[in-house]
Parts: C-alpha cells; structure tokens; sequence
C-alpha cells in the first residue's frame, strides 16, 4: 500500500532471509553460544520476566486425596512484579533481582552492579588482543573491524533482546569500554536466547498453582526460587545432538525455492530444446 512518501514499494524477499541482517545476527549468537566459553570468554544471556500477577496462578500443586485446592474466585489484583536476569548457559547459574517495575532507572544500575562484579571473577584483559577476543570475531557488523582500534579486548559476551533501553548510549558505551560485546537477538528471535528458557523454568517453579497476595510476596518467591537454582545449577547446551540429527536431515534433502520445502530427490530441470 502507499506510504507517506509516494507510491507504493514493490514487496519480495531477498534471499532466503526474512529480514536483512537477521540471519547475520543468528549466526552470531550461534557461533557465540558454541564457541565463546571453549576460548576462555564467559557468555551471559540477560533478559526480564513478567509481569508476573499477584492473583491466583494456573497449575499442579500438592494436596491430600479427595481435598484439591481451592482458589478464590474474587477477581482481586495485588500488583505486578518482574524479574532481572542474569543467565550463564555454560554453569547454570543465574544472577537475579525481584522488582515491582523494570525502566532504564532500575534495569541499568543493577546491570553495571552486577556486570562489574562478573568482570572481577574473569582474568585480566590481554594486553595485544589474540583470536576471540577481537571485535570482529564477534560482531556481525560490517565495520565491526574498526573498533578492535579504539576498544579493549573482548572480555565478556552479553546476549540480550532489542527493548529500546538496550540501545541508549549511556549503557552501551559503559559496555563497550569495558570489554563486554553486546550482541542483541534479531525480531522474532527469541528462540536465540537461552535466559527465556530459565526464566520459564523458574517462574513455573514459584508461582505454578499457587495465589500470592501482594507483589512483594510474588518477588519474595521468585528470588527464594532462584537461591534454589543456584544451589544444584543445571548447564545448558546449544544445539546437541537433536540439532546434529537435523543438520544432517536438512543435508540429506533439496531445498526448492519460494517457499520452506525439500525434496528427497534433486528435480531435474527442463532445458529447452535447441
């Protein structure tokens, strides 16, 4: 349809991607989440959930037989709470904080807090960058070479998502100067990002067939379930062998064009006759 500036732009797709830059970005996080923890460089994913309601919750929970539990029907609403995470694919463990909101205001504090004391666990930054810890190994970027110049070597990796606050300037030159690349998850990305599915894990954990009364019970369980966490962390691993067995069906077939579908066997293509 037309837009303010004229007529209408012709629709199609370039490539097999969906969007331009996305699939540079996948391929980034791909090879971050394989490659970085084995070159002496700590991933960590971040990420926020919620809001989570202080009303009663959907889900199994113990009770004696013939006496199941019985929620309130009064539709009463004790507020919201959300929950800041930290997430290291490779451990397990998990950095966390129960808050009622989440704004620039809150979110970037706690970050430098907590990315700061990471730092301090890590070794010193080398003086003459080696492979893995140049700029461009990571950043998909096209000029991603020009601030190997200007920056130290990389010492952390942050995955996160594309929220507005992670793009102010404030927080990515805070960053950047101190080592840690930032690499965002492109539209519709979410299955890149390992803290989504921890979060999951632990919300489902403190809040599944329970009914908190206020929002500070609800942030009160949700930090007593990430202690828990951490107390026996289980590591994640990217890809695995279920991934391994789809790569090699997807090498086993021919891709056709226009659309997702494969073919067991190539086509042959029509030549017109000379």
């Amino acid at each position: 349809m037309p837009d303010r500036h004229g007529a209408a732009h012709a629709q199609g797709r370039g490539g097999r991607g969906h969007r331009p830059g996305c699939r540079s970005e996948a391929n980034a996080i791909e090879q971050a989440c394989k490659r970085a923890e084995g070159l002496g460089i700590p991933l960590w994913t971040q990420d926020e959930a919620g809001p989570s309601q202080a009303i009663p919750q959907p889900g199994p929970s113990r009770q004696p037989a013939g006496a199941p539990a019985r929620q309130p029907h009064e539709s009463i609403r004790g507020g919201t709470a959300k929950l800041l995470t930290l997430f290291r694919p490779a451990t397990g463990q998990v950095r966390a904080a129960a808050v009622a909101r989440a704004p620039n205001a809150v979110l970037h504090p706690w970050l430098q807090a907590e990315l700061t004391a990471i730092l301090a666990t890590c070794p010193p930054a080398p003086a003459e960058a080696r492979p893995g810890r140049r700029w461009a190994d990571w950043d998909w970027h096209p000029d991603a070479h020009r601030l190997d110049a200007r920056l130290p070597p990389v010492r952390v990796l942050l995955l996160w998502d594309n929220r507005a606050g992670h793009h102010s300037a404030e927080i990515v030159r805070w960053c950047t100067e101190r080592g840690i690349l930032l690499l965002d998850t492109p539209l519709s990305g979410s299955w890149l990002h390992m803290a989504e599915s921890v979060q999951r894990i632990i919300v489902a954990r403190a809040l599944a067939g329970q009914h908190p009364r206020t929002a500070q019970e609800v942030m009160d369980w949700l930090e007593a379930t990430v202690r828990g966490w951490n107390a026996a962390p289980t590591p994640f691993v990217r890809g695995g062998k279920r991934a391994a067995r789809r790569a090699r069906a997807r090498a086993r077939r021919y891709a056709l064009g226009g659309s997702g579908a494969c073919t067991r066997r190539p086509i042959r293509r029509l030549r017109p006759a000379a």
